[in-house]
């Protein structure tokens, strides 16, 4: 067990939310320590997450669009802007706000660099837009306007003096020859225009601002936290021949076959010694023989814990080997964070306090009442001795970061407390902004949202089971439009080692490739269980299950990667039109259209630039050809109503000319379940 050389509590701050502002009720008279020149009111902010409470997220390269509602009593015209720095920075940068209607507002700024930004919003009275637009009315009025006139001077000369360098010769120039009575169509031509304008934009009065009362944050992240394609599979079980013991070399074999796919991440189960102690046998066998491997998820053994190795698979070397691989390949390895033990781990032996004692001396193992799972100790985070127990697996993480691993799927994270993952994501990416994690949490909608809020990167979701075209419809429509997409980032995944659907079950061959197709362009980040997903696996351990029958959980499997009927070809090609098109690559701009057979589905999505626009069909049966007349938004798509435009299938090369916001289409799932259309300009 790898000891923290450092040791100290994890910081009380790191534990708990940021309080939340004391307000008092109002009525009493005595409020006079606010500044009552103060005339701009704030409200409405957008996006903020439970009141500032927690940071939104963004990519490398991405825009934070800010909204806000900023208005003020009488008529006088306001002006503003988002405030925002990256956490290294000193100084703010100000972008001015945009009247958008209603008393909104919007401005937006990109995310350059991974880390923390900070924004806010300011906004004041503006006496120069408020005396030129009075002005304006006045001369078309043909109103005598010599004493404006006096007053747009004063205000000029009071912006000469915050101005500097050419700026400010040229309003004490305006100013000047105001005073000196100048020719009063010149006069009114200059002071009405446009550079005048912006001059006293960029040095406008900003006396008794009103500042908003939060700075809210945002986490940066790199490229590969919002867009990428992932591969599970057991390294246990790619060797080449059948019935042996998987090793990291053999896993290298097998890296340009995953590559080759197309695949970003490949995802690893527990790398770590498997405990002996009540050890699982094959298909979740309670009672295990002498060669049964048991679980990965059931780590530590006599030879090492949460930082050991399995000895079967290789050594350090060759796991930091096969990272250099891997990278060589475009792939980056993802490494499972179980924090939980088997009995044999040397957690129980060295800190048993740090786990849940039972009255006759035993401990507890974990249970979901009938089940028992014998081979596996739940960590005890409400232990006395928590503060350490933090520390060490903190520890551990850093350990595998130290070897090179920069992500991190979390298993079943919503067993363990909020407050633990805030601070070991925060004190991980402090060090390390390029590490991300993706929860594995299939559990209640507020605590999967509650763990994305607290810090993770990424979400398994409820994709697997969402299967018609009002379940995608509701669900994606959530995820992307309400305030969720600014802290859940999606991963959709149709199968894993724990999920075999009832539908993947029985439908065959085109319910694989049209989960797959929706899986892979619903979302910018999706993953497949293989190689179970592209050979088409579907029995299941018993009826009503979905389970594996032989799981990979419990024993060596042996694939047959080459077989003719794989879907590796498709799962390449979707690959390949996911990385050339833009419009996959963010999950904002995701619109359904309306299509008249509930057995279709029909979604577009564009770029951010709005050049790359995708138009996907999917058939969501497997058994029969179906057919519809497909609703567009042309306005959303680009598009005039009254010219022929041209839609390319990027699955299968073929060109239609459509027209209009109606047309046809008609899938076979037993040929493609699907259309994955690039949508090109008016003809």
């Amino acid at each position: 067990m790898k000891q923290s050389k450092k040791k100290s509590n994890p910081p009380a701050a790191a534990t708990s939310e940021k309080p939340l502002t004391k307000v008092r009720p109002s009525g009493g008279g005595d409020d006079l320590n606010v500044d009552g020149r103060r005339r701009v009111v704030i409200e409405g902010l957008r996006p903020e997450i439970d009141g500032g409470r927690f940071p939104i997220k963004r990519v490398v390269g991405q825009p934070v669009v800010v909204e806000t509602d900023i208005f003020a009593d009488g008529h006088d015209e306001i002006g503003g802007v988002i405030r925002y720095r990256h956490e290294r920075e000193q100084h703010w940068t100000d972008v001015p706000l945009i009247f958008v209607e209603n008393d909104r507002w919007r401005a937006s700024f990109e995310v350059r660099e991974q880390g923390l930004y900070y924004y806010t919003v300011t906004a004041w009275i503006d006496p120069f837009r408020s005396w030129q637009r009075d002005m304006r009315k006045r001369v078309a009025a043909d109103q005598d306007v010599t004493v404006d006139l006096l007053i747009g001077r004063d205000l000029i000369k009071a912006s000469a003096l915050r101005a500097d360098g050419a700026d400010a010769e040229r309003l004490t120039a305006i100013a000047t020859a105001m005073e000196h009575g100048e020719e009063r169509e010149l006069t009114l031509k200059t002071v009405l225009g446009q550079e005048l304008t912006d001059l006293m934009a960029r040095h406008a009065d900003h006396s008794w601002p009103t500042l908003y009362d939060k700075e809210l944050a945002v986490i940066v992240d790199r490229v590969r936290a919002g867009f990428g394609a992932w591969y599970e599979a057991f390294p246990r079980s790619c060797a080449t021949e059948p019935g042996r013991h998987g090793t990291f070399q053999d896993c290298e074999a097998r890296l340009p076959y995953i590559a080759g796919m197309g695949f970003d991440v490949l995802y690893l189960p527990p790398i770590h010694p498997i405990g002996r102690t009540f050890r699982k046998g094959k298909n979740n066998d309670p009672v295990g023989s002498p060669d049964s491997v048991g679980s990965p998820w059931a780590i530590g053994a006599a030879e090492g814990g949460h930082t050991a190795i399995h000895s079967d698979l290789g050594t350090p070397e060759d796991f930091r080997r096969l990272i250099g691989r891997a990278q060589e390949q475009g792939l980056e390895i993802a490494l499972d964070l179980a924090f939980q033990c088997s009995p044999d781990h040397p957690y129980v032996k060295h800190h048993p306090e740090w786990f849940v004692q039972r009255p006759d001396g035993t401990i507890q193992y974990a249970e979901n009442p009938p089940k028992k799972y014998q081979d596996i100790y739940p960590l005890n985070f409400e232990s006395d001795r928590w503060a350490p127990l933090w520390q060490e697996l903190k520890e551990v993480v850093v350990h595998w970061i130290d070897q090179g691993v920069r992500i991190f799927r979390v298993d079943n994270p919503h067993t363990k407390p909020f407050a633990f993952w805030h601070w070991l994501i925060a004190e991980v990416k402090r060090n390390h902004p390029d590490v991300l994690f993706l929860s594995e949490a299939f559990t209640r909608p507020k605590i999967m949202y509650r763990l994305g809020k607290v810090g993770f990167t990424q979400s398994y979701t409820y994709f697997a089971w969402r299967q018609t075209k009002s379940e995608l419809t509701q669900y994606f429509t959530e995820l992307t439009e309400t305030d969720v997409r600014e802290y859940f980032r999606p991963n959709l995944w149709p199968n894993t080692p724990d999920i075999l659907t009832e539908q993947l079950q029985h439908g065959g061959r085109p319910i694989f490739m049209s989960r797959f197709i929706l899986a892979a362009t619903l979302g910018t980040s999706y993953g497949i269980y293989g190689p179970a997903f592209e050979l088409m696996e579907s029995r299941p351990q018993k009826a009503g299950s979905e389970e594996y029958l032989d799981s990979e959980k419990y024993e060596v499997r042996a694939w047959d990667r080459d077989r003719a009927d794989s879907l590796r070809e498709l799962i390449g090609r979707v690959n390949r039109i996911r990385r050339e098109n833009a419009a996959f690559h963010n999950d904002e701009n995701l619109m359904f259209h309306h299509v008249d057979n509930e057995e279709l589905v029909v979604y577009s999505k564009r770029s951010v630039d709005g050049v790359n626009v995708t138009l996907t069909v999917v058939n969501l049966s497997p058994h029969s050809v179906h057919s519809g007349w497909v609703h567009l938004d042309l306005g959303a798509l680009g598009l005039q109503a009254d010219k022929p435009f041209q839609v390319k299938d990027l699955l299968t090369e073929a060109y239609y000319t459509w027209q209009g916001p109606r047309n046809y289409v008609q899938l076979d799932p037993h040929v493609l379940p699907a259309h994955i259309f690039l949508v090109q300009s008016n003809l």
